[in-house]
């Protein structure tokens, strides 16, 4: 039988999906499970790993009972990023994973910030110190719970863990394993500093792979759990931000992805190592390369918000709204009428790296209507993305050409539109409607010798923007007029932003 089809896992944080793709990046089958998430005390954001094999053991099921398993070339993996556990060496879970949204060690990163050095971390593993990377859980871990710590055999990441599900071996992308904050970016390797540093044994992270290579075969025990033949190779794929980027087709310097999603993640390809604050180096799917991500922790998770807290509407039950929102903010000039929104209701990654920074709206007055504060939360997203592009640039030595917009937020014209004005560039909303899927795809077509390189792949298996929306040299000019007023407004809120902190941590007597 013909092996014309590759099978997409992407293990997101609320379930796993899995997608069957065929030589042209067509969909052709797919299942899907829910995966829960615990919140058991402030902070502490966790799953039971169980779930992450469960759940993609059954989408793969509910694929291979709809296509024949013969006709699968190969699998690979796109994953939740951040979100490790601790397993005994035949793959048991010891303790529950600790998810990307987890905040349990920010204790642990200050310290290990002043220990090893802020800038130094950094330069090793591209990542700003910050609460995301799994490090300074691993630290918690042999600080808190330092029996788990010493009986742990192993420590992975999603990706290392599905691959041991399915083939017995405990192997890893290295487009997986950076985000872990253990890797050393320029050599691809882990980091015998950070680990030594941290106290993490290396004989207890899986074995590097490099994206698009072979980690193992699908084992007989795991065919008998997903329908798959025993023997299908299992390809090494990477983290869900950098899947989703060749997913949009961003493959060559100069071309970028925007994903409006809960949260706004954008990052553009380059082939040069490189770091900066204004974003986090991520290893990439395609050809050795990186992306240099930006991320706003607060994208339609906003819009949402807004909806619902601010004009009484349900963001799910009555999704209207939007359709009435962006026509008044249509109607508004650029600049909301004087209303400017920082967009940090979950704290600020790029550029500023502070887990405390809080939303502001500013610039309200009585003749404010809800039109002009919906645009101001569309172009305030928008200036944080363009105002660091000038900085990665400078950074990383290639500019930024175009971004592809994927996510539900792309839907949006009026969007688009702001974010090529603001940034300058056109934006191109891509027909990739799950595009971590097919960006492991893309690994897995690869692997499977279907495509010489990462590149052709993607160009075969993508499609061509659904619309391309133009910079208008008009709005571009007043857009950078507004940035500069932006730009502005955090620095001088930095003082007063940490004096509200403390004030609402104090507990009342």
């Amino acid at each position: 039988m013909t092996q014309d089809l590759v099978i997409g896992i992407d293990s997101s944080t609320s379930a796993t999906k899995a997608i069957a793709w065929d030589r042209s990046g067509r969909a052709v089958a797919e299942g899907r499970k829910a995966i829960s998430l615990a919140n058991p005390q402030p902070g502490y954001f966790e799953q039971n790993p169980d779930e992450w094999w469960d759940s993609t053991a059954a989408a793969l099921r509910s694929i291979t009972d709809q296509v024949d398993a013969q006709r699968i070339a190969a699998i690979a993996i796109s994953n939740q990023r951040e979100t490790f556990s601790a397993f005994s060496e035949e793959g048991a879970a010891i303790r529950p994973g600790m998810t990307w949204l987890d905040e349990r060690a920010r204790p642990q990163v200050a310290r290990f910030g002043k220990s090893f050095g802020a800038e130094r971390v950094h330069a090793i593993s591209g990542k700003p110190l910050d609460v995301l990377p799994c490090l300074y859980r691993i630290i918690w871990m042999s600080e808190q719970e330092p029996e788990i710590f010493a009986r742990t055999a192993r420590f992975a990441e999603v990706h290392g863990y599905l691959t041991h599900c399915l083939t017995g071996q405990w192997r890893t992308s290295t487009a997986s394993a950076d985000p872990t904050g253990l890797l050393d970016m320029a050599s691809g390797r882990w980091s015998d500093d950070i680990l030594d540093a941290a106290g993490i044994a290396v004989e207890k992270l899986p074995e590097l792979v490099r994206p698009s290579a072979r980690t193992g075969e699908v084992t007989h025990a795991a065919a008998a759990f997903t329908g798959l033949s025993a023997g299908t190779p299992v390809i090494a794929g990477g983290g869900d931000g950098q899947c989703a980027s060749t997913g949009a087709g961003v493959t060559s310097p100069g071309s970028a992805y925007i994903n409006l999603g809960t949260a706004v993640v954008s990052g553009s390809y380059g082939r040069n190592y490189a770091y900066d604050r204004a974003f986090r180096t991520e290893k990439a799917v395609c050809d050795d390369g990186y992306i240099y991500e930006q991320c706003i922790r607060t994208g339609t998770f906003l819009i949402d918000w807004m909806a619902r807290e601010m004009f009484g509407a349900d963001p799910v039950a009555q999704r209207s709204i939007f359709k009435a929102l962006e026509a008044e903010a249509a109607a508004c000039p650029i600049g909301a009428g004087g209303v400017v929104v920082l967009p940090y209701w979950l704290g600020c990654m790029t550029p500023y790296w502070d887990p405390y920074a809080r939303g502001v709206i500013a610039g309200l007055s009585g003749s404010t209507r809800r039109g002009a504060i919906y645009r101001a939360l569309l172009e305030g997203i928008a200036l944080e993305v363009a105002g660091q592009i000038e900085r990665i640039t400078a950074a990383t030595g290639g500019d930024i050409g175009q971004f592809s917009a994927i996510g539900g937020g792309s839907d949006s014209d009026l969007w688009l539109q702001i974010l090529a004005d603001a940034s300058a560039r056109p934006v191109s909303r891509s027909t990739a409607r799950e595009a971590s899927s097919l960006g492991a795809a893309i690994a897995a077509a690869k692997g499977a010798g279907w495509y010489g390189t990462i590149a052709e792949a993607t160009a075969a298996m993508t499609k061509p923007p659904a619309r391309t929306f133009l910079p208008d040299p008009r709005n571009v000019a007043r857009y950078a007029e507004l940035r500069a007023i932006h730009a502005d407004l955090w620095p001088k809120l930095l003082d007063w932003n940490a004096r509200l902190a403390a004030f609402s941590e104090e507990t009342p007597s």
